[in-house]
């Protein structure tokens, strides 16, 4: 749920914070109080489009910050894990997003440095705004199959209709692959057969690696490497002052100081294991030397394969394992082009199969979805009659569309007004308070199905009142069972169902207006649902009145 939100130098607003609870929380207060230009500021922190002219007078730049707390953070984490940031910690999530004078702002997203279009893709997780703002998802035809799928219980056929799809289009692909111009793919054979001849010629093991380089280089300094030694050796082994004489000459000197001095034994003995390590390191690097040719056609040889080896490096891999794959690649290749036709009719014969198997897969979730989209609509139908709609007409069309990822069908939702009137597109008809209280009507009863925790309605409830302003509060207490709700209203009728109830409040001080927001106690509640009623401190009568409704309300709830 959206647990806190503060707004700063927005507007009217110089700075107001307000903590929200679970279930549905009721913002009310005069017109003109600053009640739109904090949904505004949800907008602005979700991703929206920021305007300079919005930064209140005299202030430099507004700023928002919004506090969620998830209750699965699954969705959430995956698009911050793509956009290369740490998942959430202790279910919360924090973004925050200024706007300079400039024009110009920026965002961070749990106080890590983000961008506007990451915001945008978290908000469509997170809220959807229900309003005058343009991020209302009920109207985009892909919103609407989803819901229609999500009512209906599609998506066991509609996941098998998309593997269908994937394996059609992957046949499809190599299809394509293989159909190029006929000299393209003559001039391609001739690419790879050269390829896989000169790498197969080769031989290449995995001794032509480093081993080679090391091999080569021994080679090429042989003789340095023959002359260092041996100097190494005499000076350990042969001469007459060699490491080794000395070290005989120490322990035949250490023997005559043990008579007189014992603890020289013990050094008599260090020297004699000196003595046998000196042996031992003049026999390992005699051995290693013997191994050296001083060859110039062994020398030559290595300088060719090396070379060999570098050059294949440079056309086909970095190392000898990655040459080798190329050359598996280019033999899979070749052989597919090699035998091109038996393989396009092949693939063609299985593209056929496939596309029946879509055809019928894409039929079956047709027949599902048209079943499902008159059920829906009835049950739409009823919650608009509750709302309001006596005579509106309300429908869900699945029309015949050409094969895509999503089926064979394009859902939309259509919507009539008035009698007489043809059933139209949502979208292109619809007013912002219609969809408003049709969203609602959705809500009411896609509840158990929509994933989006946190839903707006900005006066959802505008020209209407009486029993259907009950109805459209406790429709929207219902569908808060399942999400947090926030609600401007300036309909008592509606207000009283409110969970948490707050008041938008305009102040005049020092010649500058200023908003604030404040959370409700019960006594303060009765106060502003007389002042919504009309009446405050008129007569008892709108205060009982208001104590009324809040009392039915409170009784409604079992």
């Amino acid at each position: 749920m959206l647990s806190h939100l503060t707004v700063r130098n927005l507007a009217i607003v110089e700075a107001v914070s307000a903590d929200f609870g679970p279930g549905l929380n009721i913002i009310t207060g005069e017109t003109g109080a600053g009640k739109s230009v904090l949904m505004g500021a949800l907008h602005l922190v979700l991703g929206g489009r920021s305007d300079k002219s919005a930064i209140r007078d005299s202030a430099s730049e507004a700023s928002v910050e919004a506090a969620f707390t998830l209750e699965d953070t699954a969705a959430v984490d995956a698009v911050l894990a793509d956009a290369g940031l740490p998942p959430c910690e202790d279910r919360q999530l924090l973004v925050r997003r200024t706007v300079n004078q400039s024009g110009a702002g920026r965002c961070w997203i749990n106080d890590t440095p983000s961008t506007v279009q990451l915001l945008r893709r978290l908000g469509t997780l997170l809220v959807d705004i229900h309003g005058p703002y343009d991020n209302q998802t009920l109207l985009q035809e892909d919103c609407q199959r989803r819901l229609l799928d999500s009512y209906g219980g599609c998506a066991a056929k509609l996941e098998k209709y998309r593997s269908v799809w994937e394996t059609l289009r992957g046949l499809q692909e190599r299809l394509t692959a293989l159909q190029g111009d006929s000299a393209d793919v003559a001039a391609e054979i001739d690419r790879l057969q050269f390829a896989v001849d000169e790498i197969s010629e080769a031989n290449l093991t995995d001794a032509d690696g480093e081993d080679l380089v090391e091999r080569h280089a021994q080679a090429a300094n042989a003789e340095e490497i023959l002359g260092l030694g041996g100097e190494i050796l005499r000076s350990l082994m042969d001469d007459g002052g060699s490491v080794f004489d000395r070290l005989v000459t120490v322990q035949n000197q250490l023997a005559e100081l043990a008579r007189i001095m014992p603890a020289a034994g013990e050094w008599r003995s260090e020297a004699q294991s000196a003595a046998v390590q000196v042996q031992e390191l003049a026999g390992a690097i005699n051995e290693r030397l013997s191994q050296l040719e001083v060859e110039p056609d062994a020398l030559a040889e290595l300088d060719a394969r090396l070379s060999l080896v570098q050059r294949l490096k440079r056309k086909y891999g970095a190392g000898i394992p990655e040459i080798l794959a190329r050359l598996e690649r280019d033999r899979s290749r070749l052989a597919d082009l090699s035998s091109r036709t038996e393989q396009i009719d092949k693939l063609q014969r299985e593209i056929e199969s496939a596309h029946q198997e879509l055809l019928e897969c894409g039929a079956d979730l047709t027949k599902l979805r048209i079943k499902e989209a008159a059920r829906l609509s009835r049950a739409i139908t009823a919650e608009l009659r509750d709302l309001g709609f006596l005579k509106s007409g309300f429908d869900i069309a699945v029309n015949p569309a050409p094969p895509s990822e999503h089926g064979c069908d394009a859902v939309q939702f259509g919507f009539a007004p008035n009698p007489g009137e043809p059933m139209r597109p949502l979208k292109s008809i619809a007013s912002s308070g219609e969809i408003a209280r049709i969203s609602l009507a959705v809500k009411a009863v896609l509840s158990t199905h929509d994933s989006i925790p946190v839903l707006v309605f900005d006066e959802i409830d505008a020209n209407i009142g009486g029993e259907v302003g009950s109805v459209v509060g406790q429709k929207m207490r219902r569908v808060a069972e399942r999400h947090q709700v926030l609600s401007i209203t300036h309909l008592p009728q509606s207000a009283v169902y409110g969970d948490t109830h707050f008041r938008v409040e305009k102040k005049v001080d020092g010649g500058r207006t200023r908003t604030g927001m404040r959370r409700l106690s019960e006594s303060e509640r009765v106060d502003e649902i007389s002042r919504m009623l009309g009446g405050k401190g008129l007569t008892s009568v709108v205060e009982t009145h208001a104590r009324e409704l809040l009392d039915g309300a409170r009784r409604s709830r079992g």
